[in-house]
């Protein structure tokens, strides 16, 4: 399994940081969790096979989130010739029908019918998705919008959790306990907290809570990049952290 960050940024425009996107890859599973505005060009700057996602999942319905689906979808239609013919599965919380119908409605019916195979699979939180290839997706409502989920993708004897967009949750660590990466949003200082979002003080008590073999930290306010956050999420998870950039990868092997 590799897990690839590609958008690591938020709304808050910022040098060498995009909006929220990230690949995991895992059997001939290629699962793309958001698709923010510029995730698209970092698949390929990361040397990822675009023509190749197999699902895309999306946390929630704000633009940070999936600004680029049309754009990787024109890009599986019209960016290399001949276009996609492989089926792909966009995955989302119920209401991601409406969105893609809300979206075709501004860039073009070819978005609901682009010439390749498109399946729409609305979950409720709490469900847990077959991929294939011994793959699954589990999810879990965390409190953002009201239509917010983390995901667990799980494959063999790993299993990666994205916290997506979320603010303070008691229930997540457990949901998330003994997993080998927590990729956890860290938005914002306690100097400028807000209750939809986690500051590195919220990360380190979830952390503390759910034990993964790494934390992984993305989703930056450019003022949280101005604090201490490992030396804060330190002080109370002991294991390695990482401040994710775009780009950045890490593989695990099974065993």
């Amino acid at each position: 399994m590799r897990l690839t960050t590609l958008g690591t940024g938020t709304v808050a425009l910022a040098p060498g940081r995009v909006c929220a996107g990230h690949l995991v890859e895992a059997g001939r599973v290629r699962l793309l969790l958001d698709c923010g505005s510029g995730v698209t060009h970092r698949l390929a700057e990361a040397g990822v096979d675009w023509m190749g996602i197999t699902h895309v999942a999306l946390t929630h319905f704000h633009p940070d989130h999936f600004g680029d689906l049309p754009t990787l979808f024109f890009a599986w239609r019209y960016g290399r010739l001949p276009g996609r013919s492989q089926p792909v599965e966009l995955i989302g919380p119920v209401g991601t029908l409406d969105l893609l119908a809300r979206l075709a409605h501004g860039f073009g019916e070819w978005l609901t019918a682009p010439g390749f195979p498109v399946t729409v699979r609305e979950i409720t939180a709490g469900d847990t998705l077959d991929l294939g290839d011994g793959v699954s997706l589990g999810s879990r409502a965390v409190p953002h919008t009201p239509e917010s989920v983390a995901y667990s993708v799980e494959h063999g004897s790993r299993r990666v959790v994205y916290t997506g967009d979320t603010g303070g949750d008691d229930g997540l660590g457990e949901w998330a306990k003994g997993c080998d990466i927590l990729l956890c949003e860290c938005s914002l200082p306690a100097a400028m907290a807000m209750p939809a979002h986690l500051t590195p003080e919220g990360c380190a008590s979830l952390a503390a809570s759910a034990l993964p073999r790494r934390l992984v930290l993305t989703h930056f306010y450019p003022p949280v990049l101005d604090v201490d956050i490992a030396g804060i999420v330190g002080t109370q998870y002991a294991g390695p952290v990482t401040l994710a950039t775009d780009g950045w990868h890490i593989d695990l092997e099974d065993g």
